[in-house]
Protein backbone atom coordinates (compact mmCIF):
# COMPACT_ATOMS: atom_id res chain seq x y z
CA UNK A 1 0.00 0.00 0.00
CA UNK A 2 3.02 2.28 0.36
CA UNK A 3 2.87 3.10 -3.35
CA UNK A 4 -0.57 4.68 -2.81
CA UNK A 5 0.10 6.72 0.33
CA UNK A 6 2.77 7.10 2.99
CA UNK A 7 0.50 7.56 6.05
CA UNK A 8 -3.02 6.60 7.04
CA UNK A 9 -4.64 8.98 9.48
CA UNK A 10 -8.31 8.01 9.13
CA UNK A 11 -10.44 5.15 7.82
CA UNK A 12 -14.10 4.50 7.18
CA UNK A 13 -15.26 0.89 6.93
CA UNK A 14 -18.56 0.59 5.11
CA UNK A 15 -18.94 -3.18 5.42
CA UNK A 16 -17.12 -6.35 6.31
CA UNK A 17 -14.17 -6.90 8.54
CA UNK A 18 -10.75 -5.54 7.65
CA UNK A 19 -7.42 -6.51 9.16
CA UNK A 20 -4.75 -3.85 8.70
CA UNK A 21 -1.05 -4.65 9.06
CA UNK A 22 1.76 -2.26 9.84
CA UNK A 23 4.17 -4.02 7.45
CA UNK A 24 3.90 -5.39 3.89
CA UNK A 25 2.88 -9.02 3.26
CA UNK A 26 0.48 -9.12 6.23
CA UNK A 27 3.18 -8.77 8.86
CA UNK A 28 3.65 -6.61 11.93
CA UNK A 29 1.02 -5.20 14.25
CA UNK A 30 -2.55 -6.14 13.34
CA UNK A 31 -5.60 -3.92 13.65
CA UNK A 32 -9.08 -5.42 13.32
CA UNK A 33 -11.68 -2.94 12.06
CA UNK A 34 -15.40 -3.50 11.58
CA UNK A 35 -18.03 -1.15 10.20
CA UNK A 36 -17.59 2.38 11.48
CA UNK A 37 -15.49 5.53 11.29
CA UNK A 38 -11.97 5.83 12.65
CA UNK A 39 -11.02 9.55 12.43
CA UNK A 40 -7.49 8.98 13.76
CA UNK A 41 -5.20 6.00 14.14
CA UNK A 42 -5.58 5.97 17.94
CA UNK A 43 -9.27 5.07 17.45
CA UNK A 44 -8.29 1.71 15.95
CA UNK A 45 -5.66 1.39 18.73
CA UNK A 46 -2.86 2.01 16.26
CA UNK A 47 0.66 2.63 17.46
CA UNK A 48 1.28 4.90 14.47
CA UNK A 49 -0.29 5.88 11.14
CA UNK A 50 1.71 3.31 9.17
CA UNK A 51 -0.43 0.76 7.28
CA UNK A 52 1.36 -1.30 4.62
CA UNK A 53 -1.09 -4.14 3.83
CA UNK A 54 -4.66 -5.16 4.53
CA UNK A 55 -7.16 -7.99 4.02
CA UNK A 56 -10.90 -8.27 4.19
CA UNK A 57 -12.83 -11.13 5.76
CA UNK A 58 -16.52 -11.76 5.38
CA UNK A 59 -18.50 -13.72 7.92
CA UNK A 60 -22.26 -13.89 7.74
CA UNK A 61 -24.33 -12.15 10.39
CA UNK A 62 -25.93 -14.28 13.01
CA UNK A 63 -23.23 -16.91 12.72
CA UNK A 64 -22.12 -18.96 15.68
CA UNK A 65 -18.95 -18.33 17.64
CA UNK A 66 -17.03 -21.05 19.42
CA UNK A 67 -13.43 -21.65 20.40
CA UNK A 68 -11.41 -23.78 22.79
CA UNK A 69 -8.50 -22.17 24.60
CA UNK A 70 -5.71 -24.12 26.27
CA UNK A 71 -3.19 -23.15 28.91
CA UNK A 72 -0.37 -25.16 27.25
CA UNK A 73 0.97 -25.52 23.68
CA UNK A 74 -0.32 -28.30 21.41
CA UNK A 75 -3.79 -28.27 23.03
CA UNK A 76 -2.50 -29.49 26.39
CA UNK A 77 -3.39 -28.49 29.93
CA UNK A 78 -6.63 -26.98 31.06
CA UNK A 79 -9.15 -26.41 28.23
CA UNK A 80 -12.04 -23.95 28.27
CA UNK A 81 -14.69 -23.59 25.60
CA UNK A 82 -15.81 -20.02 24.88
CA UNK A 83 -18.72 -18.62 22.91
CA UNK A 84 -18.75 -15.00 24.05
CA UNK A 85 -16.48 -12.03 24.70
CA UNK A 86 -14.13 -11.85 27.68
CA UNK A 87 -12.90 -8.48 28.95
CA UNK A 88 -10.40 -10.03 31.39
CA UNK A 89 -8.90 -13.48 30.88
CA UNK A 90 -7.34 -13.43 34.34
CA UNK A 91 -10.54 -12.44 36.16
CA UNK A 92 -12.57 -15.07 34.34
CA UNK A 93 -10.16 -18.01 34.10
CA UNK A 94 -7.45 -17.19 36.72
CA UNK A 95 -4.56 -17.46 34.28
CA UNK A 96 -2.92 -14.95 31.96
CA UNK A 97 -1.54 -17.16 29.21
CA UNK A 98 -3.27 -18.84 26.31
CA UNK A 99 -0.72 -21.07 24.62
CA UNK A 100 -2.94 -22.73 22.02
CA UNK A 101 -6.50 -22.54 20.75
CA UNK A 102 -8.90 -24.08 18.28
CA UNK A 103 -11.36 -21.73 16.60
CA UNK A 104 -14.28 -23.84 15.42
CA UNK A 105 -16.75 -21.07 14.53
CA UNK A 106 -16.52 -17.36 13.81
CA UNK A 107 -13.69 -14.87 13.81
CA UNK A 108 -12.09 -13.67 17.05
CA UNK A 109 -9.64 -11.00 18.18
CA UNK A 110 -7.15 -11.60 21.00
CA UNK A 111 -5.86 -8.50 22.83
CA UNK A 112 -2.63 -8.33 24.79
CA UNK A 113 -4.25 -6.48 27.70
CA UNK A 114 -7.59 -6.60 29.53
CA UNK A 115 -10.52 -4.48 28.34
CA UNK A 116 -9.68 -4.96 24.65
CA UNK A 117 -6.45 -2.95 24.71
CA UNK A 118 -2.94 -3.43 23.40
CA UNK A 119 -1.74 -5.46 20.46
CA UNK A 120 -4.43 -7.28 18.52
CA UNK A 121 -4.39 -10.71 16.92
CA UNK A 122 -7.03 -11.72 14.40
CA UNK A 123 -7.97 -15.42 14.50
CA UNK A 124 -10.09 -17.16 11.91
CA UNK A 125 -11.34 -20.76 12.12
CA UNK A 126 -8.51 -23.23 12.47
CA UNK A 127 -5.97 -24.70 14.87
CA UNK A 128 -3.31 -22.59 16.57
CA UNK A 129 -0.88 -24.99 18.27
CA UNK A 130 1.16 -22.21 19.85
CA UNK A 131 0.87 -18.44 20.29
CA UNK A 132 3.31 -17.78 17.45
CA UNK A 133 0.78 -19.36 15.04
CA UNK A 134 -1.51 -16.33 15.54
CA UNK A 135 1.43 -13.92 15.37
CA UNK A 136 1.92 -13.44 19.10
CA UNK A 137 5.31 -12.70 20.59
CA UNK A 138 4.20 -14.20 23.92
CA UNK A 139 1.24 -16.24 25.20
CA UNK A 140 -0.09 -13.28 27.22
CA UNK A 141 -3.74 -12.64 26.31
CA UNK A 142 -5.59 -10.11 28.43
CA UNK A 143 -8.98 -10.21 26.68
CA UNK A 144 -10.73 -11.48 23.57
CA UNK A 145 -13.88 -10.78 21.61
CA UNK A 146 -15.92 -12.01 18.70
CA UNK A 147 -15.59 -10.08 15.45
CA UNK A 148 -19.10 -8.89 14.66
CA UNK A 149 -20.98 -5.94 13.09
CA UNK A 150 -20.64 -6.84 9.45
Amino acid sequence: MHSYFSRCNSIRVDSGCWVLYERPNYMGYQYVLTRGEYPEYQRWMGYNECIRSCRTYNYSRGGSYRMRIYERPDFAGQMTECMDDCDSVYDRFHYREINSCHITDGYWTFYEQPNYRGRQYFLRPGEYRRYSDWGGSSPMVGSFRRVMNF
